[in-house]
């Protein structure tokens, strides 16, 4: 009997690739059938807000930037 191999866990870098092309809503089928196998909950959630995070203060920046 063949025993199913566990799915590697995905390394923070692929996480965040996976939630910054999320973010523009592009993503190759074949990434994301990847990014369902190994990506787990906490670690898009986390993601997620980071870089939610970076998004909003460059937007801050970028605005003070460009009106100062």
């Amino acid at each position: 009997m063949r025993q199913a191999q566990k799915p590697v866990k995905a390394t923070p870098l692929q996480v965040a690739k996976a939630v910054f092309w999320s973010f523009f809503g592009i993503r190759k089928r074949a990434a994301y059938e990847k990014d369902a196998v190994s990506l787990t909950l906490p670690q898009v959630v986390v993601a997620g807000i980071i870089g939610a995070l970076v998004l909003v203060l460059s937007l801050i920046m970028l605005v003070r930037f460009i009106t100062s």
